[in-house]
């Protein structure tokens, strides 16, 4: 089973110091930090090239009752608007991952599922023509019940997603492996977790960018995406054109900044843009901005589950059960359920434990749909593992890294068969725990930690554990699919990995990979395996990394994705490069007179081995082929380009009791961490953090902890400060930077990263990935760290302040314990409350210089009233209800980059005057819609009156997705600007809060005023 490697002839005797294993410097650096990188929006694109805006639902689930694209179409610019009409004559839903009556289209057709659901798009001749026509497609929408969580949606009776379907639940498998149910009976402990990982996602510097013609029936389609694999997708996207795959050109770009697992989920608007482009008659451009991002991309799995362990006296598993629910949102998006089974064949992570009982239940909900996200099904496995880890030394009382020792699978086990499958190809866990005793200085953690719990303080460790599968087998996905259906289908498995070498007329070596790399350093890896083979330099090597389906070599596995590139794709490049070094020596072994396996390459030369003084300078005699091909040896056959294809033998399909080798190489990390916690503010501060890996043979060191150090800070992202949030409408509440909280450089520790090889006897070079691994160890570890500190059993990611603090149950200190208040009353029916988005509340009191009298004329006062109220276009009365004042306005509004015309409906009732009335207002735009309702009192005060306000509403859709912060902030200035007007239209100077103008109450002159307000999209 293990991989024979090359070995260049008479090489390994007389060549100096490879490269590989050396951390030479990134040779991509010199274009990107002189901004000549070429990223999606830099490149050239085609004269007439249009512009493409995508109208998206501003509601989470509801019915398409229509849509009038006629204002828009008439716009200025407008050459197309592309809704779901359109979609069957030239498309068709996209192929689901398991065996359900479900249909995902590239827009939503009659049902929308998820709030920021593409419904239609609108091309332009420039982006800001085509967003201004958005404003003007008028969607008729019919809302229904949403399902925002799991325990939700697997309720009876819960509204159905998919109605052909009848069930939320898309699929429930269930597994068995060994003896589980003997071994919980006889096990001396059962130990029980109930876990949740919530959604998060990955913010790239780049958003998505895709370029799409389509050129004639005859043709198909060209589109150029930073789409990054799996290119097993293109196949999904062929077939949702309803073109064979050689009329599909799919294109990369040069460069790309970051991915992170999420820009596989540009496939669907790849799609989307080539039928816009269709109907346009031009190609035509989209590139996503941050909202669009964050709220309609893509995002991980949430998970919800039980696990339980059967254990002996001295911390021993012997069998583990799982009980999974995964959140995929409104659709089960290829390819999903992949986060699921990715990592079923090693569910029993660094552990030797022989039984296994699994059950995996695939959940659909009014959200984004799910998708590849760094460690992809890696987080959520072992933040539920890695806590039980936890807990099995609490309740044993035993020491916590002898759990670790006791249960790891032996160092002389490997290649190691685990019990669900996975064949772990090498490693030595037992010394990676050494290494954290002794370099990582785990005895003088355990000491600090005794100091600070003496001195009164919070302080925890943590550890953590994972294997990290690489290489992914492309049939691992087909285990959701019961053995029959399997077998009828067909086997599918392996993960084959290509690249190419050919030698100019000058000697000049030039590499091209099947890979989509986002900044990474795939062209120095590559550079410094080639020189390596052929005694060059990396500088005479050069590396093309951008992707196109109709010249390069590539497979269904093609991409970069789960960690393939240091074991298949650099180990490809070394096949290749030895089938063209193999071809050279048989050529310069007929010059020089001595056998191929003596031939030399080293130091630039080519020469006999033990004899450097008959040397050829290797560009000479590369280059020699071309230019004299009848001079070559017999049966040699011309040319010099050589393509080596490379899949795991190891990888083959599921077998009939459901166990899969999921990945060719498995990785392993081993973290410990020291954090101490404010009692006052609930902050988590990281003391210490070390990480020791094993990714086998390491290629470049440096990029190697460059990798770690990003997955890291992504994993402390994940542990302290990022999730999706969503209200119970189902509205996206995580829209800006505001409320989806990144780390930046401050909030992010050096770690200590230790390595360790082991190389795998499974890949070319006898490396695994790594660029992964903290992204799945470090939420875990700093869980439990957490739990230490706090002594508490269950911890909740994001470990948030808040949640900290009620995990402490501390009351707040007297001086700031806040003064109870009435709440405020009740909306009125059909305005705020009920199944809101975002809710919003605002109370406080102002004066203003008129007399109640003159304020309540103001009010009732049509004409008056439009000046008053912020972005008011116009004001008509709605018909007479006694009682009442109604009217309807057509009001803009805007907040951040969220900006639209709301039809809105205004109404004064519960009218007392001088003293009292109720205010209430509802609006519906393209970008969600907004309700609210509050008490507004009036009292003489001088010769003014005190005004105060009890106001309560909800928005929904795009304006929710901007987070709390930035829309309280908005509403405090709208209000406060409300006020003003309202005392100056009542014929005063305006108004007044403890005594100062209101413009004034916080510190802004009018001018930076007005430019916040601009900012907000308020009209001053």
């Amino acid at each position: 089973m293990e991989m024979k490697i090359p070995q260049p002839a008479g090489q390994q005797q007389e060549q100096l110091r490879p490269f590989v294993g050396r951390p030479l410097r990134r040779i991509e650096d010199a274009a990107l930090l002189t901004g000549r990188g070429q990223y999606g929006d830099d490149v050239g694109v085609k004269p007439g090239t249009l512009h493409a805006a995508i109208v998206r639902s501003p509601h989470a689930h509801a019915l398409i009752n229509g849509i009038d694209t006629k204002r828009a179409e008439a716009a200025p610019g407008v050459r197309a608007v592309l809704t779901g009409s359109d979609l069957a004559a030239w498309s068709k839903p996209f192929v689901v991952g398991v065996k359900a009556p479900m249909e995902m289209w590239a827009l939503a057709m009659e049902t929308v599922r998820y709030a920021g659901e593409p419904v239609a798009v609108v091309v332009a001749e420039s982006r800001y023509l085509a967003e201004d026509a958005v404003d003007l497609v008028i969607v008729d929408y019919a809302r229904l019940d949403p399902v925002v969580s799991i325990d939700a949606a697997i309720l009876p009776g819960a509204p159905i997603l998919h109605e052909g379907h009848g069930s939320n639940v898309a699929s429930d498998r269930h597994f068995r492996y060994g003896d589980p149910e003997t071994a919980f009976a006889q096990a001396a402990h059962t130990v029980e977790l109930t876990v949740r990982y919530p959604r998060n996602s990955c913010t790239p510097i780049e958003g998505a960018v895709v370029v799409a013609d389509y050129l004639s029936e005859e043709e198909g389609y060209d589109v150029a995406s930073n789409f990054m694999g799996p290119f097993s997708l293109h196949t999904v996207m062929a077939l949702a054109l309803r073109v064979p795959g050689h009329k599909l050109r799919h294109r990369t770009f040069p460069d790309s900044g970051g991915s992170f697992g999420v820009k596989h989920a540009v496939f669907q608007y790849a799609v989307l843009m080539c039928l816009a482009a269709r109907k346009a008659g031009a190609p035509v451009k989209w590139v996503e901005d941050r909202l669009e991002h964050l709220g309609g991309l893509t995002s991980s799995t949430n998970r919800q589950s039980i696990i339980r362990a059967a254990v002996e006296p001295d911390g021993r598993i012997t069998a583990l059960s799982y009980d999974q629910l995964d959140d995929v949102g409104g659709y089960l998006r290829a390819p999903e359920p992949a986060t699921f089974y990715r990592m079923h064949g090693c569910l029993t992570g660094a552990y030797a434990i022989p039984n296994l009982l699994v059950r995996n239940r695939v959940v659909l909900t009014n959200k984004t749909p799910a998708g590849l996200v760094r460690g992809f099904g890696g987080p959520q496995v072992y933040f539920q593992l890695e806590r039980l880890m936890q807990r099995i030394a609490v309740e044993l009382k035993l020491e916590q890294a002898e759990v670790y020792r006791r249960n790891f699978i032996p160092f002389d086990a490997f290649p190691y068969q685990a019990a669900a499958g996975a064949l772990i190809d090498s490693g030595n866990y037992q010394r990676a725990l050494e290494l954290v005793q002794s370099e990582g200085g785990l005895a003088a953690l355990y000491a600090k930690r005794e100091r600070a719990r003496a001195e009164g303080r919070l302080y925890g460790i943590g550890f953590a554990a994972i294997v990290e599968p690489s290489i992914s087998n492309m049939g691992y996905i087909t285990t959701v699919l019961p053995k029959e259906a399997r077998a009828k289908a067909g086997p599918k498995n392996g993960a084959i990995a290509s690249a190419s070498i050919a030698i100019d007329p000058l000697g000049g070596i030039n590499v091209t990979i099947a890979s989509a790399p986002a900044g990474q350093g795939h062209r120095t890896v590559c550079a410094q395996v080639v020189a390596d083979v052929l005694g060059l330099e990396p500088d005479n090597v050069a590396v093309n990394v951008e992707f196109d389906t109709q010249k390069d070599a590539w497979s269904v596995a093609a991409g970069n994705y789960s960690s393939r590139f240091a074991g298949a794709v650099a180990g490809t490049v070394h096949l290749a490069a030895c089938k063209i070094r193999d071809k050279l020596a048989t050529i310069a072994a007929a010059q020089l007179k001595v056998d191929a396996a003596d031939i030399v390459f080293a130091g630039g030369k080519v020469y006999p081995k033990g004899d450097p003084s008959r040397a050829l300078p290797f560009l000479r005699m590369a280059a020699s082929p071309h230019w004299a091909p009848g001079l070559l040896p017999a049966g040699v056959e011309p040319g010099l380009r050589e393509t080596a294809f490379w899949t795991a033998p190891q990888l083959g399909a599921p077998d009939d009791q459901d166990r899969v080798n999921t990945s060719a190489a498995y990785g392993f990390a081993f973290d410990v961490c020291g954090v101490e916690i404010d009692r006052n503010t609930g902050r988590v501060s990281i003391d210490k953090y070390v990480t020791t890996h094993d990714a086998g043979k390491l290629l470049n060191p440096a990029l190697a902890d460059g990798q770690i150090r990003g997955a890291f800070a992504q994993g402390l992202g994940a542990a302290l400060m990022e999730e999706f949030r969503y209200g119970e409408d189902g509205s996206f509440q995580s829209g800006t930077f505001a409320d989806y909280l990144v780390p930046t450089t401050c909030e992010v520790p050096e770690p200590q990263i230790i390595h360790m090889e082991t190389p795998s006897p499974f890949t070319p070079l006898g490396a695994k990935g790594l660029g992964e691994g903290n992204n799945m160890s470090t939420p875990a570890c700093i869980g439990n760290a957490v739990a230490d500190a706090l002594g508490v059993r269950d911890v909740e990611l994001p470990l948030t302040p808040s949640k900290i603090m009620d995990l402490i149950g501390a009351e707040e200190p007297p001086p700031s314990q806040a003064v109870a208040q009435q709440q405020p009353p009740a909306p009125a029916a059909g305005t705020a409350g009920g199944k809101g988005g975002k809710a919003l509340a605002a109370r406080g009191e102002v004066v203003l210089d008129a007399s109640p009298e003159a304020v309540f004329r103001v009010l009732l006062d049509p004409v008056a009233l439009a000046k008053v109220i912020p972005g008011c276009n116009a004001l008509e009365p709605a018909g007479a209800v006694p009682g009442e004042h109604r009217y309807r306005a057509d009001v803009s509004v805007g907040v951040g980059m969220i900006k639209a015309r709301y039809a809105a409906e205004v109404a004064l009732s519960e009218l007392d005057p001088p003293r009292s009335l109720r205010l209430a207002g509802s609006g519906l735009s393209s970008v969600g819609s907004a309700r609210g309702s509050g008490i507004v009192t009036l009292e003489p005060a001088g010769d003014g009156t005190l005004l105060r306000y009890d106001y309560a509403a909800d928005v929904s859709g795009k304006v929710a997705a901007v987070g709390s912060r930035m829309l309280e902030g908005a509403a405090k200035i709208v209000l406060n600007q409300l006020f003003e007007q309202l005392g100056r239209e009542a014929g005063g100077k305006g108004a007044t809060v403890g005594g100062a103008p209101a413009t004034r109450k916080r510190g802004l002159p009018g001018r930076i005023l007005t430019r916040l307000l601009a900012l907000f999209g308020v009209k001053p």
